[in-house]
């Protein structure tokens, strides 16, 4: 019994390591991206976060979603809805990792749907992290009134959350209005994205209790 709360607290570290890990890869993904193809490749911004596959940073775009997919997957919440948004959230991370946008030439006669897996996987897992801000992560114990720092952290989890909304919203009103072409040129869609994976960082950042943690 007198291990038990040593457990415990080991348990509670590992889960807040976790949430931090996540948060800082999510963070720093679209800087790695955006400076690793100007450093080692040359040219300016691509089109878009999934646009990196096919440049020399390719590695740390695949690799940076399989870590993010492999945390989600180990990630345990207070309850089954945590674990579920976990599972499926990991499931479409590894899924835009491994199904990467259309090709600027499309090669094979497969490249369209790998294409259209590719840009279903990335909404569905932008709406799932915009679910775990602004529903499971402002969750407060109904026993105990919630502390000022809770307050503040969950006014971050909302921001966040409506942050990534809206980014999906943007970018899908750019890809189908026409009359918006003409702001192609200052890469809209990769701003966008960036926005809601920076967004999704620093909620995780913030869950972590790398940000606004309770005073022990």
């Amino acid at each position: 019994m007198d291990q038990q709360p040593d457990s415990d607290n080991s348990l509670v570290i590992s889960y807040l390591w976790l949430r931090t890990a996540i948060g800082i890869i999510g963070i720093a993904l679209p800087f790695a991206l955006a400076l690793g193809k100007i450093l080692f490749d040359g040219g300016g911004l691509q089109s878009s976060m999934s646009a990196y596959y096919y440049t020399n940073t390719r590695n740390v775009f695949v690799g940076s979603l399989c870590a993010i997919g492999i945390f989600l997957m180990s990630y345990r919440g207070y309850g089954r809805k945590d674990n579920i948004a976990g599972k499926l959230a990991s499931v479409f991370a590894i899924g835009v990792a491994f199904f990467p946008t259309t090709p600027p030439t499309i090669a094979a006669p497969g490249d369209k749907l790998i294409g259209v897996i590719h840009l279903t996987c990335a909404a569905l897992l932008f709406l799932t992290l915009a679910y775990f801000s602004l529903c499971l992560f402002r969750k407060t114990d109904p026993t105990k009134p919630p502390t000022p720092q809770k307050q503040r952290r969950n006014l971050v989890y909302a921001l966040c959350g409506y942050a990534i909304l809206a980014s999906i919203l943007l970018i899908a009103t750019f890809k189908a209005l026409p009359s918006l072409a003409p702001f192609q040129e200052f890469k809209p869609v990769f701003w966008l994205e960036a926005l809601a994976v920076v967004s999704f960082g620093v909620s995780w950042l913030t869950k972590g209790e790398a940000i606004l943690a309770d005073e022990k």
